[in-house]
């Protein structure tokens, strides 16, 4: 399905509340100025209140499921608004929440 494309600047959150950023965004690609966001490199989760029973057990990675089956930055995959991903350790998914609205993927 299309989508705009996800970029260092998307407010990706965990189902938390946590932030999640990208670890190894592309350094040739951007879309309103900020590089695009790839599918092999997970997002880093910062600020993840998950607690369980007293025992922390916070979102520390999102890896992505599924990207854009036709663009491609450097060779991988870029993701796109409607991607899915899952967060470690836990298997909570992320929400994203705003994104570039200029240039779309499929």
């Amino acid at each position: 399905m299309p989508g705009f494309l996800l970029h260092q600047g998307a407010t990706v959150l965990c189902a938390h509340g946590g932030q999640a950023s990208p670890s190894a965004p592309s350094p040739r690609v951007r879309v309103s100025g900020q590089p695009v966001a790839l599918q092999p490199a997970p997002h880093l989760v910062a600020g993840c209140p998950f607690n369980v029973s007293g025992g922390p057990s916070p979102c520390v990675t999102a890896q992505w499921v599924t990207a854009a089956l036709r663009v491609r930055a450097g060779g991988m995959p870029v993701l796109l608004a409607d991607s899915q991903a899952v967060c470690a350790p836990n298997g909570t998914p992320v929400s994203i929440v705003m994104t570039q609205v200029r240039v779309r993927g499929q």
